[in-house]
């Protein structure tokens, strides 16, 4: 059991800057996030697309807002828990939040700051039978290893960026794998046109193949490993593809997941929060970012800035009723200074 004064629930950008918002009143925190690394949908979907509405800079990509937001909270040390879904929040007898992931790690947090975007954002699977079993084993969302596929027969599945470096990683050197074919729907494809052209090229010279069809079923050896991938082809026609380990490279999803069923006030699966502290009515469980809804809600990265510095407030005078939280400034303060490793 870890005890927190602070758990956050989603490591994006307001998720992050709650951590900074929070050592600012001396307030430490946990972070758990479902998805592999930091970031959020800022680095799974904008990682490098331009940023320009960011108070102060005037163009950053997702990963370099990221970036200096880790950078700013690094003082503070926050803890973060990845790949870890919350799938349990229950009030504790003393007040506090008992808080569980999917990975059995346990919280007891005086506060909790849901700051989930929309939903918890997942790596999407395949809805197959002997999906989950095989996941992790021969089927996977990144490569375990630097020589995972080396000699494999290799199946990528996607359409953008990641699917194709995937490709041009493979298929080539003294890792390839023995075979390489690309799978997506449709013979259309959301990469750079760089990358499109050399994975055509790559196909032209029978380094590796592209197949347009939708995967359908999963074939297992006898000793349950993955031996093809049965698909329904462009032409309509089942065929099954020589496959002994699949890359998925599907992008992320939300989904509201758990969260709906923690007995928080809901609108359109959003949170009902006050905006004077973005607060829910749970006492210590504030909503901050795309997660929450109020009258007059914008949903842009700055306003989750806005939201998250209330809510700081709100906690410390939640945390230390006998204190009074002083407006200090970065500035001038001392104390803020001290707080910072400035002194």
């Amino acid at each position: 059991m870890i005890q927190t004064e602070a758990l956050i629930i989603g490591a994006g950008p307001v998720g992050l800057f709650q951590a900074f918002q929070l050592g600012l009143q001396d307030i430490r925190c946990h972070v758990v996030d479902a998805l592999p690394q930091i970031g959020g949908q800022c680095v799974e979907l904008y990682a490098d697309k331009p940023i320009y509405d960011i108070p102060g800079i005037p163009l950053c990509t997702g990963q370099q807002l990221i970036d200096q937001l880790l950078l700013q909270s690094k003082p503070f040390e926050p803890k973060f828990h990845l790949q870890e879904l919350v799938s349990e929040l229950k009030a504790t007898e003393d007040g506090q939040w008992h808080v569980q992931t999917d990975k059995g790690t346990q919280f007891k947090s005086a506060t909790v700051f849901i700051a989930a975007g929309v939903g918890a954002f997942v790596e999407r699977g395949l809805s197959l039978p002997g999906f989950e079993a095989l996941l992790g084993k021969d089927i996977f969302h990144k490569a375990p290893n630097a020589t995972s596929f080396k000699g494999k027969h290799l199946v990528v599945l996607g359409d953008n960026d990641a699917a194709l470096e995937a490709c041009a990683e493979w298929r080539q050197g003294p890792k390839a794998a023995a075979t390489l074919t690309l799978l997506h729907r449709r013979d259309q494809f959301q990469a750079t046109p760089q990358a499109i052209e050399q994975m055509r090229e790559a196909c032209r010279a029978q380094s590796m193949r592209f197949v347009a069809g939708q995967p359908t079923g999963l074939v297992q050896g006898t000793l349950g490993q993955l031996s093809g991938l049965e698909i329904l082809n462009a032409q309509g026609v089942t065929e099954v593809l020589n496959a002994d380990a699949l890359l998925l490279c599907l992008g992320i999803s939300p989904k509201l997941g758990p969260l709906s069923h923690w007995g928080l006030a809901m609108a359109r699966k959003q949170l009902v929060v006050n905006t004077e502290t973005f607060a829910t009515e749970a006492p210590g469980i504030f909503a901050v970012g795309d997660i929450n809804t109020y009258p007059g809600k914008k949903k842009l990265i700055l306003c989750g800035f806005h939201e998250a510095t209330l809510a700081a407030f709100g906690a410390s005078a939640l945390l230390y009723p006998e204190q009074k939280t002083l407006l200090q400034y970065t500035t001038t303060s001392t104390h803020l200074h001290k707080l910072l490793g400035l002194t």
